[in-house]
């Protein structure tokens, strides 16, 4: 199958995930040229559809594609949510043997997640679009035959030394700029809190991220959107660090305006 043959067949497709993702998947291999489940597998024992695998918070389910020892992939219909299908893979990596790579996908887009302990998580997505590309090919090819490739080079402990000396860098260029150490520390903190809660989801969709971006482009109005959004999480958090702490709100955002 060639590329051009493959987005032909299904740029438009809006069949339900159940009846299009095995058709899809056996399409896929063969444009990659590799030898789909029931081809390279007839008894099951290392690459399969339907999978099943005990959830990690109880009952039972299935992986809808799993290659041993490369990957364990997920299919939803065209334009869900894939953070939602990575979120049900994870329920099964234990049952699955833990894959190095957790696959996603609603066959407009493609998106591969590591899954290696010890590493930082890295994100690659593809586009249908780009599968006309060789090289883009070629790397889907290496989830099947050398999903190493794919593994993080920097490890959880490297990432957080890395982290920790930013801010530290970070508090040190406050000091010597006349803040007060306590007034630096306490600033650093709710960063970092920030962080944490957009990544545990207490702020959706990156708002933090968000107001950054916003306030890099236009630094004067960055005082103002930090007032906003620390008072929204102080009223919305009750007991949050911000709301006890939201009479410094003022002197972090002349303080992240000093270091511009």
């Amino acid at each position: 199958m060639t590329p051009h043959d493959f987005m032909a067949k299904w740029r438009h497709v809006e069949l339900k995930e159940r009846s299009a993702s095995q058709s899809h998947f056996n399409d896929f291999c063969r444009l990659l040229g590799v030898l789909d489940p029931v081809s390279a597998d007839p008894i099951g024992e290392w690459f399969t559809f339907e999978k099943g695998a005990s959830k990690t918070s109880g009952g039972e389910g299935w992986a809808d594609v799993w290659r041993r020892g490369c990957f364990a992939w997920e299919y939803k219909g065209r334009h869900a949510n894939l953070d939602r299908a990575y979120n049900q893979l994870l329920q099964y990596t234990v049952a699955l043997e833990n894959p190095p790579l957790l696959i996603v996908s609603d066959m407009d887009r493609i998106v591969i997640r590591t899954n290696w302990t010890n590493t930082v998580q890295e994100k690659h997505e593809f586009a249908l679009e780009e599968l006309v590309d060789g090289a883009v090919r070629d790397r889907l090819k290496t989830a099947f035959v050398d999903p190493e490739t794919f593994k993080p080079k920097k490890s959880r402990q490297e990432l957080t030394e890395e982290t920790a000396g930013e801010f530290a860098g970070l508090a040190q260029r406050l000091r010597d700029r006349g803040h007060e150490a306590h007034e630096v520390a306490h600033f650093v903190i709710r960063l970092v809190f920030c962080m944490f809660a957009e990544d545990v989801g207490l702020l959706p969709d990156n708002l933090f991220t968000k107001m950054l971006e916003v306030s890099r482009r236009n630094p004067a109005e960055y005082v103002e959107n930090a007032r906003t959004l620390f008072g929204a999480m102080a009223h919305k958090g009750g007991r949050s660090a911000l709301q006890r702490s939201s009479g410094s709100t003022a002197a972090c955002s002349r303080m992240i305006m000093s270091c511009r």
